[in-house]
């Protein structure tokens, strides 16, 4: 097989990009550019489009030298560094904002080509003209690359000959008076913009040709810049020449005065016909390799990713920018076409600085040869997006619209590359501060975040256990569950990425799920509790299952007595298998008189539960046994201001039991029999009492619904009512 022609800095980036640059635009509207804006507004417009055009190249480029650059240009280096989703959607947009330029090229060449030779000049004279033209070039395309880039040295002498013989023109059209700013009835700098703008766009036609170049990470930030500077150089004598040597009201009208003021007419012609269709075989040849790209890493349809001949031409692909290309000829229209051209590559070009942002400051492998200062990304991102609200909100929220839709849709397709994505340099970068900052905070007294380690086991009800640590998590909290194996046979642990259990229920409920072999259970617990975790959020809680059948286990207390010594919030449920949580809708928090902290951390859940759209807007009673005989409505006005500082809306009721001095468990017998969740704080008891404590709750368990047990740790306030006199353990349950 023939080897393929590659091609080097000046015949693969520079050459066909400002052959681009100095285009249509320059030609056929920078002088209604001057004529509206004056002087100054022209030179403010040139020199915005720049910063944009600037800060995108010096992106682009700096990307570019950090990774192998294959074919499909900017497309190639937004897939290989944010990913398909975002490469893709972009570089579709730019594959489509390629193509209708190919139109927008195409029909300034017809405005220039039937004045000259005397033919029709209607809409429809140009959409004739444009489509011959159309089918000329893509011909070209099709027989050879090669011929169809050699053209173009041809192409940039003209044009080098054509700025020659304006700037040493006629000055017969000259003004009195040099016009500087816009006057009152010109058109708004906005519409002028939008117009110009792709003027500047065309330094992507050598990038759009990475996969034929010899050195992309030489040839694209050289060949880019170069292009950029010497287009902004150009534009900027000539906006000044044509300023000073004609009027501002023959610039508006005639869209073909460099002719009529040239030293050598033919020569402008040559250079306006030469610039026009180099810049739409730019198109052609550029737009098809981007196609070619993304069909063949299955974003678009997978034949157009088939190339024919020894340089794998994408002959399908043209056949389609063709289609496209003519749709736009079709439109006839050349401002229309330039403010649709405009729309599509500001949003590409505002995509491509935030990538080169965000690889610079989250990526750690992010090492560009071809180094320059992040905020440039920055800006250039903010230029862009600000350009584009300027010009036309509606049609930035549209592009936006198409933009997210695409992305979505890859998103879905799932299609995935053996490449980096920074998103998750990003987030690691984000996570990395987030938690120096948390570990730097101070959280005395500051709100309770659970950071859940769960132990739910394999019961039929895992689930429901699940679904109700998400739950008492809350929005931000986290919750980690712990599949621990028995496993006395092998001391070999998992392998780590054993270890990451992915299963539908965690991922559908936003927990993450480890396992670990063990070899008992209950030093897997203490071992876990007493390892996991790191500076900035340090689990807090610890949630299982309630331990029936336990009560006389030594292994099973001295976990409990290690669990208190290390200070969690401890979470126990006991869940009813036949009424489960019954209708979401009932919750009861009992407060006994040595609840002050655990009443807190209730109070804390009960403000979770509120908030979990699973429980519909629940009604939450806080029941008080009141036992010394103390004035009911003393205690309700001392519990509703507790409670209101925490922000929850409950009913309270007070229990009088100074004189019957009922049991405590027998109280909740009677008051929660229906409850779809019952919250009771575990009195502090001498460990020796355990299994008292254990066979005591369990009969309880027997009459009422689904319980959640609470032991809260030492870092929640203490919710002390004045009158109560604390009664230390073994309050009488």
């Amino acid at each position: 097989m023939p080897e393929k022609k590659k091609f080097g800095t000046f015949a693969g980036v520079f050459t066909p990009s400002i052959l681009t640059i100095l285009g249509v635009i320059m030609y056929m509207r920078l002088g209604w550019v001057v004529g509206n804006s004056g002087l100054f507004g022209t030179i403010a417009i040139i020199f915005i489009a720049h910063i944009i055009a600037v800060t995108t190249g010096l992106s682009v480029s700096s990307v570019a030298t950090d990774k192998k650059i294959g074919a499909g240009g900017i497309y190639y280096v937004l897939s290989r560094s944010m990913g398909i989703p975002i490469g893709g959607s972009i570089g579709i947009a730019i594959f489509v904002g390629t193509a209708f330029s190919i139109s927008l090229y195409l029909i300034g060449f017809s405005e220039s080509f039937n004045e000259y030779l005397g033919l029709g000049m209607t809409t429809n004279d140009f959409r004739i003209t444009a489509s011959f033209a159309l089918l000329s070039l893509t011909i070209l395309a099709l027989i050879s690359t090669t011929v169809a880039l050699r053209t173009q040295f041809f192409i940039l002498s003209a044009i080098i000959v054509s700025i020659i013989s304006i700037l040493f023109g006629s000055t017969d059209f000259a003004p009195e008076t040099v016009n500087l700013l816009p006057t009152e009835d010109s058109v708004p700098l906005e519409v002028v913009f939008a117009i110009f703008f792709p003027a500047v766009t065309g330094f992507t036609a050598g990038i759009a040709m990475s996969g034929d170049l010899k050195d992309p990470k030489t040839s694209i930030p050289i060949g880019t810049l170069m292009a950029i500077g010497v287009g902004l150089i150009v534009y900027l004598i000539l906006a000044l020449f044509l300023a000073f040597a004609v009027s501002p009201e023959i610039l508006v009208s005639d869209y073909n005065i460099l002719m009529k003021i040239a030293l050598f007419a033919p020569a402008v012609v040559a250079g306006i016909w030469g610039a026009t269709l180099s810049s739409a075989i730019g198109g052609i040849l550029g737009g098809p390799r981007i196609l070619q790209a993304m069909s063949q890493d299955l974003v678009t349809p997978k034949i157009f990713g088939k190339g024919k001949g020894a340089n794998d031409e994408p002959v399908n692909a043209l056949l389609l920018v063709f289609v496209i290309a003519e749709i736009g000829i079709l439109i006839g229209e050349l401002d229309v076409i330039a403010r649709l051209v405009s729309m599509f590559y500001l949003t590409a070009y505002g995509f491509i600085n935030i990538c080169y942002f965000l690889e610079s400051w989250a990526n750690p492998d992010f090492q560009p040869t071809f180094k320059i200062k992040r905020w440039i990304g920055l800006v250039g991102f903010l230029a862009c997006f600000a350009v584009m609200f300027k010009l036309d909100m509606l049609a930035m929220m549209v592009a936006l619209a198409v933009i997210g839709g695409l992305y979505f849709g890859l998103q879905r397709k799932e299609v995935k590359l053996q490449s980096n994505d920074v998103w998750r340099s990003v987030w690691e970068n984000i996570v990395n501060k987030g938690l120096k900052m948390i570990d730097a905070q101070n959280d005395e007294n500051s709100n309770w975040n659970p950071n859940i380690i769960l132990f739910s086991g394999q019961s039929d009800h895992q689930k429901y256990l699940l679904e109700l640590g998400k739950t008492v998590s809350g929005r931000t909290g986290i919750v980690t569950n712990f599949k621990l194996i028995v496993d006395n046979t092998d001391d070999k642990p998992l392998k780590r990425a054993e270890q990451v259990v992915t299963d539908e229920n965690f991922q559908e409920l936003g927990i993450f799920a480890r396992q670990l072999k063990v070899t008992n259970i209950y030093d897997g617990i203490t071992n876990i509790a007493s390892t996991f975790g790191f500076s900035g959020v340090e689990p807090n809680t610890i949630m299982m299952g309630w331990p029936k059948g336990l009560e006389n286990s030594k292994e099973y207390s001295k976990m409990t007595q290690t669990l208190l010594h290390l200070d969690y919030n401890l979470l126990y449920l006991d869940f009813d298998q036949d009424t489960k949580f019954g209708s979401y809708n009932s919750v009861d928090l009992w407060w006994r008189e040595t609840d002050s902290k655990n009443a807190e951390m209730m109070l804390n859940i009960a403000r979770f539960i509120i908030a979990s759209p699973r429980w519909n807007n629940p009604k939450i009673r806080v029941l008080f046994v009141n036992n010394n005989n103390v004035d009911n409505a003393l205690v309700e006005e001392k519990i509703s201001a507790l409670v209101e500082d925490l922000r929850v809306k409950v009913v309270i009721k007070i229990i009088n039991n100074a004189v019957e001095q009922k049991a405590f468990y027998d109280i909740i017998e009677e008051e929660s029999s229906s409850t779809d969740l019952t919250l009771v704080g575990i009195p502090n008891f001498r460990i020796e009492k355990q299994a008292e404590f254990v066979l005591k709750t369990n009969h309880l368990f027997e009459t009422i619904g689904s319980t959640l047990l609470v032991k809260a740790a030492n870092n929640f306030n203490v919710l002390e009512l004045d009158f109560i006199q604390e009664s230390g353990e073994d309050e009488p349950i």
